[in-house]
């Protein structure tokens, strides 16, 4: 296959993967914004979305202030913003026009489909509520996906497009965790402000957004009923890393990505691939002998941060052996 074939199959994917997860995390933002909730906690929040994101630079030239409605602007309708919404989708529709002939006819029309539909359901403005349209982005992602899988042969061209979508969701199941995280953290240290100046007391309400803020981190990975299934009884930070990390079966944790990586690395050896292989066995065998507790001793953050460097080296890696040199 082409290097410049294969390009586009991946970057087709992980444009169509990244859409949704911005979709899931802004959703996730915008309901959890309109909780009751400290005020200095609400102030930062949506910056820390971009500091994690690593867009606050780009922001920062556009934008005066880290207001909701700034934030979804950015994050929704800017076409320079290589990560907002609009942007995702057209990429993955520009890499789905050049190889139109190398894929079924029904993966090109999902694609085209929802690029020419995008502005009868995009909110009118950032101040309106996004949530239908942040549905509609993962509908659409759903749909790609499934027309992919129901009419694609299971050969190289499937398997860059799955390699694409599953480097893209363990960097974004990686972020949303370390976003969620920060966040709490900032709202324990709010609070312990609070409670020595004697302005804050643990009271129902405070209990009640600390519950659905780990709600809202599980919902943006649809992982809530399966946590529900898999543990029964009380959410707590820890299980929910647990979850994430470690459980085979839920098909955004950490180690199911990164089983299928290995397992299509297998299927697109070549020549080059020695090095991504070694890279991606050495990160298998950290999450396969490694638990809970491991991750709470070296701390969630370094981990996290542990994990993205190493998941955008085998990119890198991935790219110089198989796809359009990236340009420097």
């Amino acid at each position: 296959m082409l290097s410049r074939t294969a390009d586009c199959l991946y970057w087709m994917a992980r444009y169509t993967e990244r859409a949704e997860n911005t979709a899931r995390m802004l959703d996730v933002a915008y309901q959890t914004s309109l909780m009751p909730q400290p005020i200095e906690f609400a102030d930062q929040s949506w910056r820390k979305l971009l500091n994690v994101s690593l867009l606050e630079d780009l922001f920062e030239k556009k934008y005066s202030s880290y207001s909701r409605e700034n934030i979804l602007e950015f994050m929704i309708f800017d076409a320079e913003n290589p990560s907002s919404i609009v942007s995702c989708l057209n990429a993955a529709r520009v890499n789905a026009r050049i190889i139109r002939g190398k894929i079924p006819s029904e993966v090109w029309e999902t694609q085209n489909l929802t690029w020419l539909n995008l502005n009868e359901f995009l909110p009118e403005s950032s101040s309106h509520d996004p949530s239908a349209f942040f549905e509609w982005v993962k509908y659409r992602c759903h749909l790609f996906r499934g027309v992919v899988f129901g009419t694609m042969l299971t050969n190289e061209a499937l398997h860059f497009m799955e390699f694409g979508t599953y480097l893209e969701r363990s960097d974004n199941t990686a972020r949303i965790l370390k976003a969620k995280y920060i966040a709490q953290q900032d709202l324990n240290h709010t609070q312990s402000q609070s409670m020595q100046s004697g302005l804050f007391k643990i009271d129902n309400t405070s209990e009640t957004f600390n519950f659905y803020h780990w709600v809202s981190l599980l919902r943006s990975v649809s992982a809530f009923e399966i946590f529900r299934q898999t543990y029964s009884d009380q959410i707590t930070p820890e299980r929910i890393v647990d979850l994430l990390v470690f459980n085979k079966q839920l098909p955004r944790s950490l180690i199911k990505c990164i089983d299928q990586i290995l397992l299509l690395t297998n299927h697109l050896k070549n020549n080059k691939s020695k090095e991504i292989e070694r890279l991606i066995g050495k990160l298998k065998s950290e999450l396969d002998y490694s638990n809970i507790e491991d991750i709470y001793s070296e701390g969630l953050d370094e981990f996290i941060q542990r994990f993205l460097e190493k998941i955008n080296h085998i990119a890198d890696e991935f790219s110089s052996a198989y796809l359009i040199p990236l340009s420097s």
